[in-house]
């Protein structure tokens, strides 16, 4: 009895061996079947998961006209689709640092950290490194700074993500071709240091700070374009608040196509890092408005796609969810009302910049909140204020005006974050008038949605982690 056991579990551990070899020959054999792709656009929504997609969808559809029902975006057409888990090493909730990590080099580490391992012994090379080693050209854009932790997960390695400099000088002493969007902190240059900039012109980098200079740009000699505005940290200004001459990321995009675009191909990462500071601030009106730039941006790859269907893949991604964003209020329990989110002009940082804190240097402790009201109305479309309202607005004023910080586990922090208290009240409000609200002024953990359309798309159905991105593009790349 005890003999016949044996027997049996060694057979079914050979045949579970059997079955495994047979498994891995045959991922081998699908992964040497799968056509290479010359050109790979990779597109990261920080921040972006179902809820930041389906909101923008769902405003589309009421700016038509239409009161229920979404108006797909053009990445949420492709034929695959899949779901894709966010976890990091030591965190069920990453951050931009260890979720780029993963993605870029296919390993997990803990938040905080780029392309080092927890023990911070080991440097993991990127999707991006190996694109250049084998003879593509390699772009990375982002609508805020580029030593930011997402763009810098592609060309850097650095134990914290905070090490400014350090990132910024790698990104000037790499290899790859062209970097656009926001800029590089160089105020973190340490004195009597040369910049990041100082070691791009050294090495005869060009540099376009203007959309003439953008248009100007050659392809042959490394690139970095930038637009910098005066109040919105080193990055592009959020969609809703652009001006006509306003550099666009899409245009970033169109421009790099043309640069990068060479025989050996090329490998382009570009992030939509706007809409995670928008749900930071549990702004949805900013979430959504460069949700929708985002996707004009990815327009730009699918035109080239079009040109180049059969060497071209495209994929489209989140690092994670930002703000905890719900489709739901339990004020106005089944109704949605998505054309609330249209009444509102500027930013929640716009509105900090141009309208309450010239107020507050104005009047000091003198300010009224009565004054601000047509302001508040103008900008954001919220009249006919109930009791309740006004009151909720009155006491965040009353607490803007005394300028008190606002710390972490306390009551005032659930309800405006590290924000200013009055303008997050004021996109509170909207947004639980157009039917949405927030878990959240960090990120969280739900999975995100990837989709890709191209060569070897079908890679990219089903549910999956986000280092098999890295392992996926591998596939098609190498």
């Amino acid at each position: 009895m005890k003999k016949n056991l044996i027997l049996s579990l060694m057979v079914l551990c050979l045949a579970g061996l059997f079955a495994n070899a047979q498994q891995e020959t045959a991922s081998a054999d699908m992964a040497d079947q799968i056509a290479k792709a010359k050109y790979v656009m990779l597109f990261i929504g920080d921040g972006m998961a179902l809820p930041q997609i389906n909101s923008a969808e769902a405003y589309l559809s009421s700016v038509n006209g239409t009161p229920v029902g979404v108006k797909q975006l053009t990445f949420t057409q492709f034929p695959a689709q899949g779901m894709t888990t966010t976890y990091d090493a030591l965190s069920f909730i990453t951050d931009s640092a260890s979720a780029g990590t993963a993605i870029a080099s296919g390993n997990k580490t803990e938040s905080g950290v780029i392309n080092y391992n927890v023990a911070k012994t080991e440097t993991f090379t990127t999707i991006a490194e190996l694109a250049k080693s084998a003879g593509m050209k390699v772009g990375i854009l982002s609508s805020v700074n580029l030593d930011h932790a997402t763009p810098a997960s592609f060309y850097a390695k650095e134990p914290s993500r905070n090490n400014y400099y350090n990132i910024n000088m790698q990104m000037a002493n790499s290899n790859f071709d062209y970097f656009a969007g926001g800029m590089v902190r160089l105020d973190k240059t340490p004195k009597g240091e040369k910049s990041a900039l100082d070691v791009m012109n050294e090495r005869g980098w060009q540099i376009a700070t203007t959309r003439e200079e953008l248009n100007a740009l050659t392809p042959g000699t490394q690139a970095y374009a930038y637009y910098n505005t005066s109040f919105t940290r080193n990055s592009l200004d959020y969609a809703m608040d652009q001006e006509a001459d306003d550099i666009t990321l899409a245009e970033y995009v169109d421009k790099g196509i043309e640069l990068l675009d060479n025989e050996n191909g090329f490998f382009m990462m570009v992030e939509g890092g706007k809409i995670d500071w928008a749900c930071h601030a549990n702004d949805a009106a900013a979430s959504i408005k460069n949700t929708i730039a985002f996707d004009e941006a990815i327009q730009k790859g699918i035109d080239f796609y079009n040109a180049h269907p059969d060497e071209t893949v495209i994929i489209v991604t989140g690092d994670h969810e930002t703000g905890g964003l719900t489709l739901g209020f339990a004020g106005t329990k089944y109704g949605s009302a998505f054309d609330e989110i249209g009444k509102q002009k500027m930013s929640y940082e716009a509105f900090d910049t141009y309208v309450f804190k010239p107020y507050k240097e104005a009047n000091g402790n003198g300010g009224k909140f009565a004054d601000l009201i047509p302001a508040i109305e103008e900008n954001f479309g919220l009249t006919d204020l109930s009791d309740y309202e006004a009151q909720m607005l009155e006491e965040a004023f009353a607490r803007s005006m005394k300028g008190e910080e606002i710390a972490s586990k306390t009551q005032d922090y659930l309800l405006y974050g590290g924000y200013n208290a009055l303008t997050v009240t004021i996109t509170h409000l909207l947004n639980q008038r157009a039917g949405l609200a927030w878990t959240s002024y960090s990120h969280t953990g739900v999975p995100v949605a990837t989709f890709a359309m191209g060569v070897g798309q079908d890679l990219f159905n089903g549910y999956y982690d986000n280092t098999d991105i890295f392992k996926k593009m591998s596939q098609i790349m190498f």
